[in-house]
């Protein structure tokens, strides 16, 4: 099994670093996982929604171009079903058991993701109503992927 998450930008946070090096190490366990960040549109503070939507375009080829067609798109948006993680162990289990064995995770930047890349989705996941920093959300979704393989095969982890 393989497990991507793209992401939009670059991380230079240290903590934030360290945390996804660490869930990463502990996923090398269960599955080949990878993180892989596209470059971010630069564009200054107040844009027209035309520019928005350019913005968000850009990143979106970047995503899309990192996207085979038997990988099974999650992205994240708040729009999304919420899960809980034992939903969301399952809903992994349940699709690898019907033969998928590439999943990727999206995370776009500040401005959101392009209308294709919703398109492109298989299905929208969401955290919740509350709006977290993209960097931060990087280290919360490794810790579910993580947490998710824990539940997966029955070790303790998750309570």
């Amino acid at each position: 099994m393989q497990i991507k998450l793209i992401t939009v930008g670059k991380l230079k946070e240290k903590y934030l670093i360290a945390g996804i090096q660490e869930y990463a190490k502990r996923l090398g366990a269960y599955t080949k996982f990878s993180m892989i960040e596209v470059p971010d549109e630069k564009a200054p503070e107040n844009l027209s929604a035309a520019q928005m939507l350019n913005v968000k375009e850009k990143e979106g080829q970047r995503i899309l171009s990192k996207i085979k067609d038997d990988d099974y798109v999650f992205a994240l948006a708040i729009e999304g079903v919420e899960r809980t993680s034992v939903d969301f162990a399952g809903e992994i289990e349940k699709l690898t058991l019907h033969g998928k064995s590439s999943f990727v995770f999206i995370i776009g930047g500040s401005l959101g993701l392009s209308p294709e890349v919703y398109q492109s989705a298989d299905t929208l996941i969401s955290f919740g109503k509350m709006t977290y920093p993209h960097q931060l959300m990087r280290l919360i979704f490794t810790e579910q992927i993580y947490r998710a393989f824990k539940i997966i095969h029955h070790e303790p982890y998750h309570k």
